[in-house]
């Protein structure tokens, strides 16, 4: 039956279905309050807690249950993982799966730079399996939990639903830039309330919705969300499309990697803790199934249980224990999606390069704390240069372990590195040292990484101790190559390694987007101030340091350890660097690098700089030898097409992509010029922007990514950015595609208005023309059109490459 309410809109539907909404009881009762209130021509308003719950949706919810798979996670993928999906989603609420959702949220902070203790760890899916394991380790539910199961019920005891409504009933501004007090900082407190706090909350912070700072969901899937949420947020099975061939390739791996033999023991160790942050992909199988390389209690063929170590390289216990892969169900988000691929050639690869080598392994290493941060002692068996061309093979994903892990969030871990960076290596086939099975084994020690010291507030021990190390190592690294002979430049170039003239990741480039970063096959953008050779040594210790041993829920003492080591070791490879230029000119380009470092740091970092004056490399012919080398490197590193910056570097009339039609070639021709843009005028673009160019008659629309590299006198100091800016010196680079996992801010431009698209961004001189450009080009966060078109930018990239798809982070959109 239906009763409307005199002189109400409102409408209460009285059923026996238990999934519609009132109960008889609870239906009357609320007949006669409002029959008692009312007068026959004049309904009240409804009070606060009454407008809680949206009523007009609670009797159109539909008789069949609704879907999570197919109907709310889609929603959760476009509108709600661009900041609830990471270890840095608000309040720990992760949205990325059900289990997200049912976990619940914390008050409890992840990132954490003033913590003077480490916390218990709470990773999804490993720390804790069960809602009741959560709610002991401090998370609130933000679905009804209570016992009452009513379809009112769900919703008045949902934090989520009470978000989402909050949003509906103060939309934000449609024009303009969002007020101050929407505070979209990535540093903003958080407050995280909980059911009985919501009603507060609420009062003081009414324009704090979900989405927050973002425009409002569209009315079917705001309606979806609160449908589900009122039938008790069901969980419907997925459809699994899992092959035949990748079940076999699964099982072939598992077998292989769990084979009994000392040798391959030690092996599938090293495997492991270099491949646990990866989301592997299976060659030839669905591009959108991952797996996790985890150690289990259970051997292949039984469920796996997973043991939850902090950290690789932590003792797993005394039990026997087996190398798993373990399916990884949550929505991707591309800020921590790490892809590595598993294949037939890839087993065949690792034999080569493990298992086929004449070498012995008498005893297993232990797990103890004092030696299993230090892979140079621990794998000592296993040759180096086998080692090092494991790292050489896939030298991007190595790399974006500390871009994408869970060290990258925030200044303090990245600002280590400059804005833009070229990465190379040492050739393994010439370098001899620092792969020498003896010379290794001698500096062992010397090359430890203080991730063991975990939670210790010893930072002093970063100066005293492992500078003292470093210093020593590189002591004896030098002193072989005092000894070395001089080679011409042509013959030196040969010592840097090429990837065989077929493998990518011999040239990365490095953006840092100030908090965050991204790393990219080839050498892009103009040439950079300053470049880093590696070798083995740096390479491992790379990766002990900011991803196999760093702990996201250490202290501040442990952080801060990982990022000074973090400068020793980019000292190292950019001294690399140095190697190959003439010594008269070192010290002088050394220096600029390091202008107005901070006079106290010096007596600390003083080692013997008597390489400096070793000639090792002569042949240049100009008076700008570090330009000449950046040149002599593209063109020897430079040797696959698709890894080519034609449009920062442009050395032909009219640069473009080989096959690319007339409207490809104009636009490219277009960000050329946009590429070209330098100086202080920059300092009001975002970090990183992304660029939609509509296409005519239907053709398919361009991409592009515009990256501002800000300059700094130096970076050496992990706070105050800004008080080391250098803002004349800043450059932008042009990308075709999207390069980096957090825009700041989207432009959309018709082909036909690139001209004039160009042509205001140079005439920018003021924050006005700034403003008058966003307004002609720009989608702020209030734009009607908002998540069409980041809707587009994530549809885009899952069509150009669907196995590194991931969705992007809008948690560092900007307010402009």
């Amino acid at each position: 039956a239906s009763y409307r309410v005199l002189g109400s809109s409102m409408i209460i539907r009285l059923t026996k279905n238990p999934r519609q909404i009132l109960s008889w009881s609870s239906a009357m009762a609320m007949i006669v309050i409002l029959l008692a209130s009312c007068s026959l021509n004049d309904a009240p308003s409804p009070t606060e807690e009454q407008a809680e719950v949206d009523f007009d949706l609670l009797y159109s919810i539909p008789k069949s249950q609704i879907s999570f798979a197919q109907s709310v996670k889609p929603i959760l993928e476009r509108r709600c993982v661009a900041c609830h999906g990471c270890y840095d989603a608000s309040c720990q609420l992760k949205l990325t799966s059900i289990e997200g959702v049912q976990r619940g949220a914390s008050k409890e902070l992840v990132y954490d730079s003033a913590r003077l203790t480490g916390v218990e760890p709470t990773r999804l899916f490993v720390d804790a399996t069960e809602t009741t394991e959560w709610r002991k380790k401090g998370f609130h539910p933000v679905l009804n939990e209570s016992p009452a199961q009513q379809p009112v019920d769900n919703l008045e005891n949902s934090v989520l639903y009470k978000f989402l409504r909050l949003k509906q009933r103060n939309p934000q501004p449609r024009v303009g830039m969002l007020p101050d007090s929407v505070d979209v900082s990535l540093d903003r407190p958080q407050v995280c309330p909980t059911n009985e706090e919501f009603h507060d909350f609420a009062t003081s912070n009414p324009y704090w919705g979900m989405p927050y700072g973002m425009p409002n969901l569209e009315d079917n899937e705001y309606r979806t969300l609160v449908h589900w949420i009122a039938q008790g947020a069901p969980i419907s099975a997925a459809d699994e499309d899992v092959s035949v061939r990748l079940l076999e390739q699964v099982s072939r791996w598992e077998d292989f990697l769990n084979l009994g033999s000392k040798k391959q023991r030690l092996v599938s160790r090293y495997v492991y803790e270099h491949l646990f942050l990866a989301h592997i992909h299976f060659a030839d199988t669905n591009e959108r199934k991952f797996y996790r390389l985890v150690r289990s209690t259970t051997p292949p063929g039984e469920p796996i249980d997973e043991i939850a170590t902090v950290r690789p390289f932590d003792d797993p216990g005394d039990d026997l224990f087996f190398y798993r892969l373990r399916p990884f169900t949550p929505i991707v988000v591309s800020k921590n999606h790490v892809v590595y691929q598993l294949s037939d050639e890839k087993m065949a690869r690792y034999r080569e390069l493990f298992l086929d080598p004449p070498y012995e392994v008498t005893d297993l290493p232990s797990y103890s704390q004092e030696s299993t941060a230090n892979p140079f002692s621990v794998f000592a068996p296993i040759p180096p240069i086998s080692r090092y061309r494991f790292l050489l093979d896939d030298a991007r994903f190595f790399i974006e372990g500390f871009i994408k892990g869970p060290v990258c969030r925030g200044q303090v871990a990245l600002n280590v590195i400059a804005d833009q960076i070229w990465v190379m290596f040492f050739d393994p086939d010439r370098v001899t040292v620092s792969i020498d099975p003896n010379f290794l084994s001698s500096m062992s020690g010397y090359l430890e990484t203080p991730a063991d010291e975990g939670d210790t507030l010893q930072l002093l021990s970063i100066w005293s101790d492992y500078w003292v190390r470093q210093k020593q190592y590189l002591d004896a690294k030098f002193a072989f190559f005092k000894k070395i002979h001089t080679h011409d430049l042509e013959d030196a170039l040969g010592y840097i390694w090429d990837g065989e003239g077929q493998n990518p990741n011999a040239a990365l480039t490095v953006f840092r987007h100030f908090d965050s970063a991204s790393v990219k096959h080839g050498l892009l953008g103009d040439y950079p101030e300053t470049a880093w050779i590696i070798d083995y040594p740096i390479f491992e210790r790379i990766h002990y340091l900011l991803v196999a041993g760093f702990n996201v829920y250490g202290n501040v003492g442990h952080q801060l350890n990982s990022r000074l080591y973090m400068d020793f070791l980019r000292m190292e490879a950019e001294d690399h660097l140095l190697v190959f230029l003439p010594a008269a000119e070192r010290k002088r380009i050394r220096d600029k690098w390091y202008v107005g470092i901070r006079e106290e740091l010096n007596d600390e970092f003083e080692q013997s700089m008597d390489w400096l004056a070793v000639e090792s490399v002569i042949g240049y012919e100009t008076d700008d030898p570090l330009h000449e080398l950046f040149e002599h490197l593209e063109n020897r590193l430079d040797v696959l097409e698709k890894t080519r910056d034609d449009l920062n570097r442009c050395k032909d009339v009219v640069c473009g992509r080989t096959g690319a039609s007339e409207d490809e070639i104009l636009a490219d021709q277009t960000m050329a010029r946009v590429a070209s843009i330098k100086g202080a005028i920059l300092r009001v673009f975002p970090d990183l922007a992304f660029v939609r160019v509509r296409n005519k008659n239907g053709a398919p629309d361009f991409a592009y990514s515009l990256i501002r590299n800000r300059e700094y006198k130096n970076i050496s100091s992990m706070f105050s950015d800004e008080s080391r800016a250098n803002p004349d010196e800043d450059t932008l680079t042009v990308l075709k595609g999207l390069e980096g996992s957090f825009p700041q801010f989207f432009f959309d431009v018709h082909v036909d208005e690139l001209d004039l698209f160009s042509e205001s961004i140079t005439n920018i001189e003021t924050r006005e023309d700034y403003e008058r450009f966003v307004g002609r080009f720009g989608i702020r966060r209030t734009d009607g059109g908002f998540w069409r078109t980041a809707d587009w930018f994530n549809d885009w990239n899952r069509k150009v490459d669907p196995v590194l798809f991931g969705v992007f982070d809008l948690s560092r959109y900007q307010n402009r």
